[in-house]
């Protein structure tokens, strides 16, 4: 088979597969470079309306993950939104949600009457895209009973956003939080939202409250 026949068909199937990935980083990743292994082969063929549209299509991944990339960190993007334990919404995210969260806590079980309990939603517009539960366990530590990233935004880390807003902790008691290492590929994110290992778990110091 030709080389330029199989930049071809590689651009066909990346930008297949872009479309089967739920990660909305992955899928840009993906589309742009099937997109450009696409102008490519019709540019080099002379097939210009095929050229110019996977050119575009091109730029507008470069335009999206330029974006996202720049907006990951950006408290400005994303919103903490603190919920009762008991609300409704909560309680419809994380039942949508809960074949999902049970791959990454297999024993997760929900039960708004446990008490010592506070529930974050982390909201990027109108579309939530991580919820973080966090239980009084005693001694000043908050034990992190749910860190949950929903499929779209896998590939980002909104948890930290919660975890910034320290002086929530801090007047609920809690001097350190301490999550579990049961969880998938724990290091990786836990340590890009500040925790870092300790005995066996992961531990995040809590800032007290600025007087």
């Amino acid at each position: 088979m030709p080389w330029l026949e199989i930049i071809g068909w590689a651009g066909s199937a990346f930008v297949v597969a872009s479309l089967a990935q739920a990660r909305v980083l992955r899928f840009r990743v993906m589309n742009l470079v099937g997109a450009v292994l696409a102008t490519g082969y019709n540019g080099v063929l002379s097939i210009w309306p095929f050229a110019a549209m996977n050119g575009v299509i091109a730029v507008i991944d470069v335009y999206w993950l330029v974006r996202l990339l720049r907006e990951r960190h950006d408290a400005a993007t994303y919103e903490v939104v603190e919920v009762s334990p008991s609300d409704a919404y909560l309680a419809h995210v994380l039942g949508a949600n809960l074949q999902d969260i049970r791959t990454f806590h297999a024993s997760f079980a929900w039960d708004p009457g446990v008490p010592g309990r506070l529930a974050f939603l982390v909201q990027r517009g109108d579309e939530t895209v991580g919820v973080v539960v966090v239980r009084d366990a005693g001694d000043g530590v908050g034990q992190v009973e749910l860190d949950y990233v929903t499929r779209r935004f896998r590939d980002f880390t909104p948890g930290e956003f919660v975890y910034r807003r320290s002086g929530v902790f801090a007047d609920a008691g809690f001097r350190r939080l301490v999550a579990p290492p049961d969880i998938a590929d724990p290091q990786d994110y836990y340590a890009r939202v500040g925790f870092r290992p300790d005995d066996g778990a992961w531990v995040r110091d809590v800032v007290p409250s600025a007087v």
